[in-house]
């Protein structure tokens, strides 16, 4: 039976036929939908971690435990669990163990256009890049072999073209599920120095048979068209270069993109007059080339910025544009991205901006609060950075400047790595003042519940977090819970916090607008007392408008959540039913 699935999808479908047993990932968009995939086969333990690094090592135990396991998780979250996943190259494994990572050209969803190849490389661990949802499949039951097979963990590297396209999969049975014996064996798994040295010796040895095996997998494929140009390419690049040049070129598609052959690519490159390297972001698979002598074109010919697409390949290969194809004759209107209608964070941001504070940000959908018209947020840096780094902004610019500033976390991020930067405050005798998001849910990557909900990923009942504790445990003893829709109460809030000697925690407490439970009902409408002062504008409420001549609220977008009402100075907005 053949399914048209996402590559997120075809990447679960084949963990499953594999036999994987054990699955801890962190959200994070493109990757999110491969253990939300995994949910739906109750053969596999799956679990949303508190963050990547937790993750990891909860598969690397996995692993050690004789079970097939995998982690999944966005291009930076890799970063995160950088630590144990390069000792993890050390030790090897026992059962198969897969760290799935999707990389975002284009940044989509991203802070950066990181390119994870380059941690292959660092951890000396195999990788393996498909490019279509089919791929998915098979790569991931490939790599669980390798990896049990060459005693490694692996990669697999997706994109978010890769990730969020479909295309047929073949589905399968479930085969190979059995538990491995568990020994116990500290010279394998202890990695002290005396150990460790050791087994640095046994990875540059299965890094030679890795390098033996990649000249001759049928991972690597060629496909000889003309001799004239041959052009060398993976993952999504190979899909974009395909639909550009067709048959016009042949074609070395590496699907093992660490480590790369050697005489595969002199033989493919010597049978052709030019060559072209086509790949998205960084030259990888172009300096390996040119580091064996092989006379290739790369980025003299792209760009190291963004995603590439099939017109760009065509013109600059064969120097021809593509057919034309049928266009819209009206301009598409540009669509900026902004805070939903009934957005808890948008009373906190409304408030923030009238105060004129500094705002250390973070991130979440709360980073579109540095947007305008709320236009509140300084800094964003990467996960948990907004407490510690406002720790760093007010140890170089001194207690008055403490007094202008705030940190914004969501609740998930906070539990991700922001509870580290709150124990540093304490600890080092900051006055900061950090405001937990408290949405009820990880809202940005699509409502996965977190340690904060107290529901697993599978929706079950769980201990639930209580953010207020956690923060007096730590050592804060200013620790305020306030609805940021009460926007008067919540001003005088910030502004008694902010002056504190001493640092605190404002718990900004409302539920996701798009949750199931939230029942907003009935619009909000503006009356004739409306005296066009425009402040329910700085809201930036999808819903209202201004024409030039009067404020509107636009009905079909207004969930009358309320907001509006506690912001008008008039009384000019009523809630009708």
């Amino acid at each position: 039976m053949k399914k048209l699935m996402i590559g997120n999808a075809a990447v679960a479908q084949g963990a499953y036929e594999a036999g994987v047993r054990v699955v801890a990932s962190y959200p994070g968009t493109p990757s999110t939908e491969i253990t939300e995939n995994i949910v739906k086969y109750d053969e596999i333990y799956a679990e949303w971690s508190p963050n990547e690094k937790v993750a990891a090592e909860v598969a690397i135990g996995a692993s050690i435990g004789g079970a097939r396991a995998m982690s999944c998780m966005k291009h930076v979250g890799l970063n995160v669990m950088a630590d144990p996943v390069f000792t993890v190259s050390y030790t090897g494994v026992n059962g198969g163990l897969v760290f799935c990572v999707a990389d975002d050209p284009g940044m989509h969803s991203s802070q950066n256009e990181q390119d994870s190849r380059h941690y292959a490389a660092a951890a000396k661990i195999a990788m393996l890049e498909p490019s279509d949802s089919a791929e998915c499949k098979e790569f991931i039951k490939i790599a669980f072999d390798m990896s049990e097979k060459f005693d490694t963990p692996m990669f697999l590297r997706l994109s978010t073209r890769v990730s969020h396209s479909q295309s047929l999969v073949e589905i399968g049975k479930r085969e190979n599920d059995k538990l491995k014996d568990y020994e116990k064996n500290p010279g394998k798994y202890v990695m002290m120095p005396g150990n460790a040295i050791k087994r640095h010796v046994v990875v540059e040895e299965r890094m030679a048979k890795l390098c033996e095996f990649a000249e001759v997998t049928d991972l690597n494929k060629v496909e000889m068209n003309s001799k004239k140009i041959g052009v060398i390419t993976a993952g999504i690049s190979y899909m974009y270069a395909k639909e550009a040049l067709g048959d016009k070129v042949s074609y070395l598609k590496l699907g093992m993109i660490y480590p790369m052959p050697e005489k595969l690519i002199l033989d493919f490159c010597s049978q052709m007059d030019e060559v072209y390297v086509i790949e998205e972001l960084d030259p990888i698979i172009e300096h390996h080339c040119k580091s064996i002598g092989a006379k290739v074109k790369g980025k003299e010919c792209f760009t190291l910025l963004g995603e590439y697409n099939p017109t760009m390949i065509r013109k600059a290969v064969l120097g021809e544009e593509m057919p034309p194809c049928a266009e819209l004759e009206e301009e598409i209107p540009a669509r900026p991205p902004i805070m939903c209608a009934g957005c808890p964070h948008r009373g906190t941001f409304y408030v923030l901006k009238k105060l004129g504070l500094v705002v250390s940000g973070d991130i979440g959908c709360y980073t579109l609060g540095a947007l305008p018209p709320l236009a509140s947020i300084d800094t964003t840096i990467c996960m948990g950075a907004s407490v510690s780094a406002a720790l760093g902004l007010a140890k170089a610019r001194g207690k008055e400047f403490n007094k202008k500033l705030v940190s914004v976390i969501g609740d998930s991020t906070f539990m991700h790595s922001g509870v580290t930067g709150l124990i540093d405050i304490v600890y080092n005798k900051g006055n900061n003042t950090v405001i937990i998001l408290d949405n009820s849910i990880t809202g940005m990557t699509g409502h996965q519940n977190n340690p904060t909900t107290g529901k697993t990923i599978r929706g079950e009942d769980t201990k639930q977090v209580d953010l207020f504790a956690l923060c007096k445990a730590v050592g804060i003893e200013h620790v305020v819970i306030a609805d940021p829709f009460d926007v008067d109460k919540f001003e005088k809030i910030v502004k008694e916090e902010v002056e504190r000697e001493e640092p605190s925690v404002i718990i900004a407490q409302r539920p996701c607008a798009l949750l199931k439970s939230v029942k907003y009902s009935g619009h909000c409408t503006i009356g004739d007392s409306c005296k066009k002062c425009k402040k329910c504008l700085k809201l930036g409420c999808p819903a209202i408008s201004f024409d030039g001549s009067q404020v509107k609220i636009d009905i079909t977008q207004c969930n009358g959540c309320g907001l509006c009402l506690n912001v008008c100075p008039f009384g000019a907005i009523t809630k009708e039913a």
